[in-house]
């Protein structure tokens, strides 16, 4: 019998995550060095244990209008269909076709901090995406429909102090509109949540919450398949089209 455990294993997983958080929520004084420690300690892990056809950065998304996003601290896209990716003094910038989800990352969640990453993924789902037919040996198939974009919230420990992940993150969570939803998140100290049109559950108090988020994320990202075919003449259009030609 092998000596592994893979409830340990697991385990351990969890652990790293949060104690890289609790670090850099102990040992930084200025905000902004906390806030991109916490940032960076998320994204590791992503990094680490996505699929590969997946990848996970901080950047803007950009749409074939030219329209922006707002800086998002974890962008989770395609680099297997996607055809590229703009990098600049440690800028990055995304298409939207290529976007399966994004997250912000805090040190504590709140309803100011929920309000802050519904509209950081509104910013993003908002964008125009293009999705055209796709050839292969025997013909074309139709064009893909869009996938939802999921979004979300990631943090170390809850503001709530009396009722940490209770009733007040649900109201916090329920909003109006498709657009600013978030579906899905981590509080690594205490629990995850999840939202959909039916409303939002909260799982408090379990084992090894930042493992049950990455677990339930890949099976997500599984459901969602293969990003849109994009149309990257769309984008070639915001070539300077008065340019000489050869």
């Amino acid at each position: 019998m092998s000596d592994w455990s893979l409830r340990e294993l697991l385990s351990g997983l969890h652990d790293d995550i949060q104690t890289k958080l609790s670090i850099s929520r102990r040992s930084f004084s200025h905000p902004g060095t906390k806030g991109d420690a916490s940032e960076a300690a998320w994204l590791e892990m992503l990094q680490t244990y996505l699929p590969q056809r997946y990848q996970a950065m901080s950047a803007h998304v950009v749409d074939s209008h030219g329209a922006f996003s707002e800086q998002i601290d974890v962008v989770i896209f395609d680099r297997q269909y996607s055809p590229f990716i703009f990098k600049f003094q440690e800028q990055s910038i995304v298409p939207a076709e290529s976007v399966y989800a994004v997250f912000e990352a805090k040190q504590v969640i709140n309803a100011a901090q929920v309000a802050y990453a519904q509209k950081k993924v509104a910013s993003v789902r908002r964008l125009q995406r293009t999705s055209l037919p796709i050839p292969h040996a025997g013909g074309t198939y139709p064009a893909k429909p869009l996938q939802h974009i999921l979004g979300g919230l990631l943090t170390l420990e809850s503001d709530w102090k009396n009722n940490l992940l209770g009733e007040p993150l649900k109201s916090a969570l329920v909003t109006a509109s498709a657009d600013d939803r978030l579906d899905m998140g981590c509080v690594a100290a205490h629990g995850v949540f999840s939202c959909d049109d039916k409303g939002c559950a909260v799982i408090s108090s379990m084992e090894k919450p930042a493992t049950a988020f990455l677990f339930d994320l890949i099976a997500r990202l599984q459901e969602s398949a293969t990003v849109p075919m994009i149309d990257i003449r769309a984008y070639a259009r915001w070539l300077d089209v008065a340019a000489p030609r050869a």
